[in-house]
This record gives C-alpha cells, sequence and structure tokens, in this order.
C-alpha cells in the first residue's frame, strides 16, 4: 500500500485525489490498479460520454465525473487516456484551471505529436506534462474492459520532457510502478519509431486483412471456416477504430516508413511464390520461424 505520512502520524494515500479522462482499458485499468494498491485516495472520471461515465462509476472506477476545468482544479494527478487526436483540446480546456502542483500524464501509444500537442496547449505549464506509455492492451473497450492486473510485470515507457521536473517525474514514476509496472525512459522519436514496428503495423496489417476478407464475395463461407490461425492474427483488428485511426495518423511518417519495409519483403515473398522458388520461400519463412521462437524464449 503507497501511503504518505500526515501531519499528526495519519497516513494519507500518495494521490488524493486522480483525474482519468477516458475511463476505459487503459484509464479504468490505471485507476482499478491504483485504488487496489491503495496509491490513490478519491478518483475523478472525465469524458464525453455520460451512460459511460455512469457505468464506471458503478464499476468502482470513479467516484465522481467531472468537467475538464474541474478536474484540473481538484487532481492531484491527471491521467490522459483519450485517443491521442483529442489530448490537445484537453489540455487546452484544463490549462488555465491547473494548480500549480497537479501533474498531467498520458497513455498514448504515440508521444513526438502528443507533446507538439502539449505544448501548443500548454504553453508555459508544459513542464507539468510528463508523456507516458503503457505497452498494455486488449481488443475489449469501455469501461467494462477495465482489469487492475492489466499493467502487472508490463513494461512503461515514459518519454520525459527538460521542462519536466524531479518531483513529477517521481509522480508519475512511482504510479505506474504501484501499478505493478517496469517503468524504462525512452527519446520521443525513438519511441515511435520503435512503435510503429512492433505495435502500430501487427494492428493495420492484421485490420487491413480482416477488411479484405469482409469484402469478399464469398466473405461469410470463409468466416465460417476460419480457424484458430485466422482467430489470431485477426483478434486485435477488434480494437477501437477512433483510437487506431489517431495512432496511425499521428505516428504517419513511422509507419509509412516501416510499411514500405514491410512491403520489400511481401515482394520477395510474392516473387519467390510466382517463380515456383522453393529455396527462397523457405529461407524466408525459417528466418521468420527462427526470429519468433528466439523472441518467445528471450520474453517469457
Amino acid at each position: 500500500m503507497s501511503l504518505t505520512a500526515k501531519p499528526g502520524g495519519a497516513q494519507a494515500p500518495a494521490i488524493g485525489v486522480l483525474a482519468v479522462v477516458g475511463v476505459g482499458l487503459i484509464g479504468g485499468s490505471y485507476a482499478a490498479a491504483l485504488r487496489q494498491a491503495g496509491h490513490v485516495g478519491r478518483v475523478l472520471g472525465v469524458g464525453r460520454n455520460p451512460q459511460s461515465l455512469e457505468r464506471a462509476r458503478e464499476l468502482g472506477l470513479i467516484d465522481a465525473v467531472a468537467t475538464p476545468a474541474e478536474a484540473a482544479a481538484q487532481a492531484d494527478l491527471i491521467m490522459l487516456a483519450t485517443p491521442v487526436g483529442g489530448l490537445g483540446a484537453v489540455l487546452s480546456q484544463m490549462r488555465e484551471h491547473l494548480r500549480a502542483d497537479t501533474v498531467l500524464t498520458d497513455g498514448g501509444s504515440t508521444k513526438a505529436e502528443v507533446i507538439d500537442a502539449a505544448r501548443a496547449a500548454l504553453g508555459d505549464r508544459i513542464g507539468q506534462f510528463v508523456p507516458g506509455h503503457p505497452i498494455a492492451g486488449a481488443e475489449r473497450t469501455g469501461p467494462e474492459a477495465a482489469d487492475a492486473r492489466l499493467y502487472q510485470q508490463r513494461d512503461v515507457i515514459l518519454t520525459p520532457l527538460p521542462e519536466n521536473g524531479a518531483a513529477a517525474l517521481e509522480r508519475v514514476r512511482a504510479s505506474w510502478q504501484a501499478c505493478g509496472a517496469r517503468v524504462l525512459d525512452m527519446d520521443a522519436v525513438v519511441h515511435d519509431r520503435v512503435l510503429a514496428s512492433i505495435s502500430h503495423m501487427p494492428h493495420f496489417l492484421s485490420s487491413v486483412y480482416m477488411t479484405q476478407v469482409a469484402r469478399a464475395d464469398d466473405a461469410a463461407t470463409r468466416l465460417a471456416l476460419a480457424g484458430s490461425g485466422f482467430r489470431d492474427f485477426t483478434r486485435i483488428a477488434a480494437g477501437s477504430p477512433e483510437m487506431w485511426r489517431d495512432i496511425f495518423l499521428s505516428n504517419r511518417d513511422a509507419m509509412l516508413a516501416e510499411l514500405a519495409d514491410v512491403r520489400a519483403v511481401l515482394d520477395a515473398a510474392e516473387a519467390a511464390l510466382r517463380a515456383r522458388d522453393g529455396d527462397a520461400m523457405h529461407d524466408l519463412l525459417a528466418e521468420a520461424a527462427d526470429a519468433r521462437r528466439g523472441w518467445r524464449k528471450e520474453s517469457h
């Protein structure tokens, strides 16, 4: 349990008031994990959907609903778990109401564009924003998807800004550690390039393939016969279209570079197939199998 001493010896949670903007899988799980760890006192929920916020309250993820301005004025820590395209607008609504000691962070999957949006919205208050990205997720959405165990033994990347003070960084780092996560720091541009490859491109390819199957004249027959390989490959295509649209557009340059590399390998595989070149096809498949098996051993 994460407690801090109050005058007179009483103990209080490390975060007195937490505000979560977007109480779905990422934000809801963050709130649930911190509550379970005793790291937070009161939790405010902010969002565009009143029904979703009410459901979050019924589930015990939040204690009350707040506007962006109310959250900025009351919260010690604010988690922005909105689609990355909407982050700047929310920060603009909060800026003039922020207390000097309030710390903001986010769970967005891209960082360079998010940081640019935060700088534009917060101006000289940018030091209060500590960018972050939990490497965890699922295809589920909404408050019902929240899971207090989601971040246990998962990596969370922080991309600190030169303006961030030590206290702000430590508050965000300690919150993720209270969730059971491993926290590491990374440059924002490096983060976006790496995540384009290992996170964003898999979802892009899965969604493109799922769309191709769904558009086929005999889609019903194909889907009726689809098995475990199809299920595994397309599982992530069921994620939030709004969230992934914003991620792809936000990380556009890195995605385009990665897509060019994927296309080069796909072209080589197609050329081997057209030429009935079994050796070339075998070599490509063996390289993929060896790399996948090696990764599985190292990551488990």
